[in-house]
């Protein structure tokens, strides 16, 4: 049988090592954000990237208990007393296309923008007029723009002028402002929320669109442990009850003909 293989990280009786530094060494001289950058991007973060990858973390670790997984996560506490792992694995599994994949779909975006402008030898404007234009066309929403409870995501103001003031913001910064103008010409201002904002941040640090789902979950874990543990501690059990309206068709009485 062939063996397993990684590159990630490997122990023996005295250490262990991730990405071949030495976990003691991280334990007593890291950061978390250190050794997430250091996991996903297989070197350790310079001191401002520590400071951008830690804002990003910190800007999704919760956002109230309408969040659908932090619902998720406690409906599942409500019912199920004695397995906290059972509520934020339902909350994981909340996180799809329309809760937490608009950075995903804004990181595709960049790439794809980025890609015509290498290729089609155009400004960075025009390939976001052309996605915006497309997307009008067939109807199709853009990820990472507006917010159903900000007018102006205030974590995206923050990730975006951190990455100025510390030189890490590049094209995946410049591609989403372009993106936010052509999106206000072209249908109505609708700013960059924060998973726009990692977004662009994430790209202009080396990372695939993929890591933009990736990091909400490492993030979010520790709003959905803090959801469940709270719902443990300040509520009964079996407590959430969904108001249910009733609308498909009447009840058939014994003996009536249910069809021909």
């Amino acid at each position: 049988m062939e063996p397993w293989r990684t590159a990630i990280s490997d122990s023996d009786d005295a250490h262990v090592w991730i990405r071949g530094h030495d976990l003691a060494s991280l334990m007593t001289g890291a950061t978390f954000a250190d050794v997430v950058f250091l996991l996903h991007a297989g070197r350790l973060p310079t001191s401002a990237e520590r400071r951008v990858m830690d804002a990003i973390l910190i800007s999704i670790a919760d956002h109230g208990p309408g969040a659908p997984s932090a619902m998720a996560a406690r409906t599942v506490a409500s019912g199920n007393r004695q397995a906290p792992e059972a509520a934020v694995a339902a909350g994981i599994l909340a996180i799809g296309d329309a809760h937490a994949g608009a950075g995903f779909g804004c990181m595709t975006l960049i790439v794809d923008g980025l890609g015509r402008v290498q290729r089609e030898g155009i400004s960075i404007d025009a390939a976001a007029k052309q996605i915006v234009d497309e997307a009008v066309a067939a109807g199709r929403r853009l990820p990472g723009f507006g917010h159903r409870t900000h007018s102006r995501d205030p974590r995206t103001l923050i990730l975006f002028d951190l990455a100025e003031k510390s030189g890490l913001a590049g094209d995946g910064v410049r591609f989403i402002g372009a993106l936010e103008s052509a999106i206000a010409a072209r249908i109505k201002p609708l700013p960059a929320n924060v998973d726009c904002a990692f977004a662009g941040v994430l790209h202009d640090l080396g990372f695939p669109p993929l890591m933009a789902k990736l990091i909400f979950m490492i993030g979010r874990v520790a709003g959905l442990t803090a959801q469940v543990t709270e719902e443990y501690t300040r509520e009964k059990p079996m407590r959430i009850k969904m108001p249910v309206v009733y609308d498909g068709s009447p009840p058939v009485e014994p003996g009536e003909p249910t069809g021909r």
